[in-house]
């Protein structure tokens, strides 16, 4: 059951969020909303000679006509939207590399994921960018409708799990490619799939290559999970021991005391708009705004952290802007010096979270909520994959705010129409156990992405390994080489590419 709009091997050339609980929102909110602006700045997100511009054009895309529910006997289909890339492929000896789609258009994973292209050449691999449903052009309603929780119902991972078990299957039978090993690759809730892929399906993938994967981010899990984690990391990337100034995490928790102060008057809600240059019209008096400003400011330091690479990328804002290098050492430039009265906190936090927003200084005021807009990433997160986090003001640099998971069930039940399941992620895949049973994953994780300590850190077998990259921000072994990458991103980068060939070498 499919369609093709092209030939499957072409010639070879010649060379947004909610205001409840985020958890996985983070790993969204960087893709989803800003992946339309990235195109016309691809010259500033591929370092590695020999991969310049919109690597789009070196592959061929197709649709195959997938089932709405691959687990029940319905008639409804969608058109799932992937590409192919044969220019470096051996048909009778070389693998297939998958990326496993996940929340964004799968373009936007097609021109960063530089492991799968530089591998590539070596290892004689056809290179498949498949994308997940409900997002990017894979879309089984029309967007008009993605407010609305009747249409999203066959949204799940489960669901997006099976559409790449029957893409596989399909791709086998008609490159053909009949003993060509699969290795599974993806980054963030990507590597959450390609984990999954190789754990649910063995028999259609051979290994899996799993970057910043959040595996243990779930209720129910074994050890549990750490909910204060995440800030804390945050909190670490704003240290000295993260290359910092040492006042910084400090002097940012101080600022949310002096925020929220002021955001109990009228004159005060009144200062803030002017200190932070709110656009007119966007004034703090409304119930819950001026929490809404804080949580705004803080999401450019967890974005920041996230994002917190060693060169110059727009990748964290979807191409929309480009951050300096190690961002959030330069947004605590502003907090470096003698900081005393109000005044001087907002300012500083002002100047601080403008490396992320307005670092060309091209943004003369800010609507902080222009994007309230539901997506289905937020559906997802409900129904699917809730992940709560707490903050507590002590272990890191924020204010006191712990998750309410009835609050964020009401949120659910008002948006969507679907209840929370707390625990779902963990009965339908397992946690550590399962994973120790399972073989020829690699998760890798990097010591300044705050996502980490919800990853597997240590191996859990010879063959289902950890790696922890020192000073590594979110999946950055999964992009393209660059001159400033550390000797221990290169490190893991080979001991990623001897698995892989240890799994394609054994694989029939």
């Amino acid at each position: 059951m499919h369609s093709e709009s092209t030939p499957l091997l072409p010639p070879r050339p010649r060379r947004v969020q909610q205001r409840y609980t985020k958890g996985l929102v983070l790993l969204a909110c960087f893709c989803v909303a800003s992946f339309v602006r990235y195109r016309s700045t691809l010259s500033t997100l591929v370092a590695s000679p020999g991969f310049d511009g919109d690597l789009r054009t070196r592959c061929s895309v197709h649709t195959l006509t997938q089932r709405l529910d691959h687990f029940q006997s319905t008639n409804g289909t969608f058109a799932q939207r992937y590409f192919v890339c044969s220019e470096f492929w051996d048909q009778d000896a070389g693998p297939i590399f998958f990326y496993a789609g996940n929340e964004a258009d799968v373009e936007l994973y097609l021109n960063y994921t530089g492991l799968m292209w530089e591998s590539a050449p070596s290892f004689r691999a056809l290179l498949v960018f498949a994308e997940h449903r409900y997002f990017g052009q894979s879309m089984p309603v029309r967007r008009a409708n993605s407010s609305n929780g009747q249409y999203a119902v066959h949204l799940s991972s489960q669901q997006a799990l099976a559409d790449f078990a029957v893409l596989i299957a399909h791709l086998r039978e008609t490159l053909p490619a009949p003993r060509s090993p699969f290795v599974a690759f993806g980054g963030s809730y990507g590597g959450m799939l390609a984990a999954w892929l190789r754990l649910k399906y063995p028999h259609l993938v051979a290994g899996a290559i799993a970057a910043s994967a959040p595996m243990r981010s779930f209720l129910g899990m074994d050890p549990p999970m750490d909910l204060a984690s995440f800030a804390r990391v945050v909190t670490h990337d704003a240290s000295e021991a993260a290359g910092a100034p040492p006042q910084c995490a400090a002097n940012i928790r101080a600022s949310w005391d002096h925020l929220f102060a002021l955001g109990g008057t009228v004159d005060g809600r009144a200062k803030l708009a002017k200190v932070f240059r709110l656009c007119p019209g966007r004034d703090l008096d409304a119930p819950g705004r001026v929490n809404d400003l804080a949580t705004w400011a803080k999401e450019a330091y967890e974005n920041m952290a996230m994002g917190n690479y060693p060169y110059p990328t727009s990748y964290i804002t979807g191409g929309d802007r480009t951050l300096p290098a190690f961002p959030m050492r330069a947004a605590c430039v502003a907090f470096s010096g003698l900081l005393e009265s109000a005044d001087d906190f907002l300012h500083a936090l002002k100047q601080s979270i403008d490396v992320y927003y307005n670092t060309t200084g091209a943004t003369s005021c800010y609507a902080f909520d222009d994007d309230e807009s539901l997506d289905y990433w937020d559906y997802l997160n409900c129904a699917d994959m809730y992940t709560p986090l707490d903050q507590n003001g002590v272990t890191d640099m924020f204010w006191p705010e712990l998750h309410n998971a009835s609050t964020d069930d009401a949120a659910c039940v008002a948006n969507w129409g679907v209840h929370v399941r707390p625990f779902w992620p963990s009965i339908v895949f397992g946690g550590t156990d399962a994973f120790r049973q399972s073989s020829n994953i690699v998760f890798s994780n990097g010591d300044l992405d705050p996502w980490y300590p919800t990853g597997f850190t240590k191996s859990l077998s010879d063959s289902v390994v950890a790696l922890l990259i020192h000073n590594g921000a979110h999946h950055l072994d999964l992009m393209f080489s660059h001159p400033l990458d550390s000797h221990a991103l290169r490190r893991a980068r080979d001991t990623e590419r001897e698995h892989i060939r240890r799994w394609v070498t054994k694989s029939p």
